[in-house]
């Protein structure tokens, strides 16, 4: 039976909207796997967790390497028995890897997250197709789509398969890549795209709600497009829910990134930039942004520019984290903290910070979340796998 969008707000609770009283971050800390910074190994990057519960709860990551501005090995996974504190060598995921095609162009995955779906007990990622051609990357008028694969409780991979649409407007590229997912207490899931028409450079993003029986993820309806005409649009949408609301952050390229908030997770209210509580940009450049739940405040994850990286491209260092106040949808200045430092000086050594600007975070227990990111110095793609564990002040009751 399908569920009303007042249901589907209603199920999560009445909104409790003011920032918290006292902080909630007790400390941070910082831990580095398979470090590659000398170049003699292989530069992990996309490294994402997800909380599989049970007796003794595990962490599923997967992760792939990178050799190159956007070119991407085979996705694989690994995994945590002590909560991220080590990790397994890297396996790589059947159906995953690179094949090529009947017309020569080389495809492949990329940009994967896992969440756990309690319903169906299994880990459902999503990722999206991408090409290559030359030993880089490609991009062919050739349409691009999301696509999802299974981890079931015995350990076995599923089958890879596409999300289908048959939308006019995504007929050039729909892509969920990177973004955070919710899912509802019906076991049903609102995933977030970017999407655009053949034709049409800037994207917009959208919402929709999908059924998913352990086997097919297929779409039932989807929510209204906002768009933004600057450079490519609106890119990489990622969606979190709290106390009834529903949020969306959303990357942009005009110097800033946008948020927006919905009362079903499907219809979108107008999208803000954002702002720091006394009104002023948060300056972005480009850069996707994550959020970080508590059951008591919402947190984002970000990067920012600073006086101490003003010479760091897009300024991908370091990786911010501030309270979000859930009544303006603006950043609370004074909660700002550096989750992961830069490595090095981002005014007089820049060619040498490692760019953390792709990222992901997971609640883990009710005390930790972690963030997760693969950094990369451009010039020479090496890097590291760099997880910052936030400790809270209070408990996080967002796993239930």
């Amino acid at each position: 039976m399908k569920t009303t969008r007042r249901e589907l707000a209603a199920t999560l609770g009445a909104a409790a909207l003011a920032p918290a009283a006292a902080p909630l971050v007790r400390g941070i800390e910082q831990t580095t796997f398979w470090d590659n910074l000398d170049g003699k190994g292989t530069t992990w990057f996309h490294p994402r967790i997800c909380r599989v519960p049970g007796p003794s709860p595990s962490l599923l990551m997967t992760l792939q390497s990178i050799s190159g501005s956007d070119y991407f090995g085979p996705v694989h996974w690994s995994e945590s028995r002590d909560l991220g504190r080590r990790w397994s060598e890297p396996r790589p995921i059947p159906e995953l890897g690179r094949h090529t095609n009947p017309d020569g162009m080389v495809e492949g995955y990329c940009d994967a997250v896992p969440e756990y779906h309690a319903a169906t007990a299994t880990v459902l990622a999503m990722a999206h197709n991408v090409y290559y051609a030359g030993g880089k990357l490609a991009r062919p008028d050739t349409a691009r789509w999301p696509v999802y694969f299974l981890r079931r409780r015995d350990g076995a991979w599923g089958p890879l398969r596409r999300l289908e649409w048959d939308n006019p407007e995504a007929s050039a590229i729909y892509t969920s890549g990177c973004s955070q997912r919710v899912t509802l207490p019906s076991g049903d899931i609102l995933v977030p795209l970017s999407l655009g028409p053949l034709g049409r450079v800037d994207r917009g993003v959208c919402s929709v709600r999908c059924t998913f029986d352990g086997k097919t993820l297929a779409i039932r309806e989807q929510g209204n497009v906002l768009r933004f005409s600057q450079g490519r649009g609106l890119l990489e949408p990622s969606l979190t829910a709290l106390d009834g609301t529903f949020y969306m952050t959303i990357r942009a390229e005009n110097g800033q990134g946008f948020v927006a908030r919905s009362q079903d997770g499907l219809e979108w209210a107008p999208m803000l930039p954002w702002c720091w509580d006394g009104g002023e940009p948060v300056n972005m450049s480009t850069t996707q942004q994550r959020w970080m739940p508590h059951s008591d405040a919402l947190y984002l994850v970000y990067t920012r520019k600073d006086a101490s990286n003003v010479n760091v491209m897009r300024w991908r260092a370091p990786l911010f984290m501030a309270e979000v106040d859930r009544r303006t949808l603006r950043l609370v200045r004074s909660t700002e903290r550096v989750v992961i430092p830069m490595n090095a000086d981002g005014v007089h050594q820049a060619k040498a910070v490692e760019h953390q600007g792709n990222f992901h975070t997971t609640p883990i227990s009710a005390e930790e979340s972690l963030v997760s990111t693969g950094t990369v110095v451009p010039a020479s793609f090496t890097g590291a796998v760099r997880i910052a564990r936030v400790r809270w002040a209070r408990p996080n009751r967002v796993l239930g």
